[in-house]
């Protein structure tokens, strides 16, 4: 068992502790605390459960269920606080985990990468199409406010239909993506065969059956956990003294994308940076062009009028990181100054989020 495997397993103690928390009433900032904390090994066993069915049902299926519960621990989170009305917190969580993976996760990833190693290179190919993507996410976000701003009277249920025919299309786009990577143009993305396992039929059977087991377990523990974290938002934010845009921006995309940033940093060490920025953009087009689709849709069938009118100050915080990480991959090379130039830029938009009003 790995260092990183056994860290992960420790920390399911705060699975636990999290529950016994909530259940003695203790102090809301611990309560919050250790349920964020308990997300992490969760998230991390869902991961690796859909990594390793994903093995078993071949690289087109495979591919397809790991672009689509990539996020999965992401999206629970947003549907637990959807269904509490914390509105403003899910779009929050969105615009904050977007801003994460591009600034966080590809910055650590390409700085300590670049330590080790004076330059590491990607494909630029996939770069460029990713960028235009990302591009394609902004102007949706965009659209709302240019809406709003050049229209007077605007009705509530304007921006809602909106988002409804955006959240198809995006939706629409996105299932493209998969066609054109994984079937297409499948070269491009270097998708390889899985190598077949010598372990008997029966064994194998045995494993993915296990493998679905633990999906399915921690996939309900995350949705009783992720409640006990939303309960506790609200009360724990109070006691901070912080907003919900800080703390929906920062803390909550940390604890569901913990585990994405660890293995970025990894990889990039290992100098398979193709990987890491894979890991960190590929994991922004689907909180852009899959979650965030789906939680608008959940949000019409649940009555809690979810739309992509996001905070002027969040669209301009996305808007700047998707600039700035398209510019530095577009070359598809990396070292470690362009890490430090995400770092700081995320420094500054989280500085900027903790003192906006």
């Amino acid at each position: 068992m790995t260092v990183k495997a056994k860290i992960l397993l420790s920390m399911l103690v705060f699975v636990p502790c999290s529950i016994i928390a909530e259940w003695l009433h203790i102090h809301p900032l611990v309560i919050f605390v250790t349920s964020g904390l308990a997300i992490i090994p969760l998230a991390a066993w869902i991961a690796n459960s859909t990594e390793a069915i994903a093995n078993f049902v071949g690289p087109s299926f495979g591919g397809l269920l790991n672009a689509t519960f990539g996020n999965a621990t992401e999206m629970i989170i947003s549907i637990v606080a959807l269904h509490a009305g914390l509105i403003d917190v899910v779009k929050a969580s969105l615009a904050g985990s977007l801003i994460a993976n591009l600034l966080l996760a590809l910055g650590l990833a390409m700085l300590l990468g670049g330590l080790r190693f004076s330059e590491q290179s990607f494909q630029p190919t996939v770069a460029r199409i990713n960028a235009s993507s990302l591009t394609l996410a902004v102007i949706v976000l965009i659209a709302p406010t240019a809406i709003q701003v050049t229209s007077k009277g605007l009705k509530p249920s304007t921006l809602n239909n909106f988002s409804y025919a955006a959240a198809i299309l995006l939706l629409t786009f996105y299932g493209l993506m998969l066609v054109f990577s994984m079937k297409t143009h499948r070269d491009i993305f270097l998708l390889e065969e899985v190598e077949s396992d010598l372990t008997e039929p029966n064994e194998q059977r045995t494993e993915f059956w296990a493998q679905i087991g633990v999906l399915l377990v921690c996939t309900v523990v995350l949705v009783f956990v992720s409640d006990i974290l939303v309960e506790s938002l609200e009360r724990a934010i109070s006691t901070l003294g912080l907003t919900n845009l800080f703390v929906g921006v920062i803390f909550i995309p940390f604890f569901g994308g913990a585990v994405e940033y660890i293995t970025c940093v990894t990889c990039a060490i290992q100098n398979k940076m193709e990987l890491a920025v894979s890991v960190a953009i590929g994991s922004s087009l689907q909180i852009a062009m899959f979650v965030a689709p789906i939680l608008v849709l959940v949000g019409w069938i649940m009555e809690q009028p979810m739309n992509l009118d996001f905070n002027l100050f969040e669209i301009v915080a996305v808007t700047m990181a998707v600039v700035i990480a398209n510019s530095i991959s577009s070359d598809g090379r990396s070292n470690w100054l362009e890490g430090v130039l995400l770092l700081i830029t995320y420094a500054v938009l989280g500085t900027a989020f903790y003192l906006h009003p």
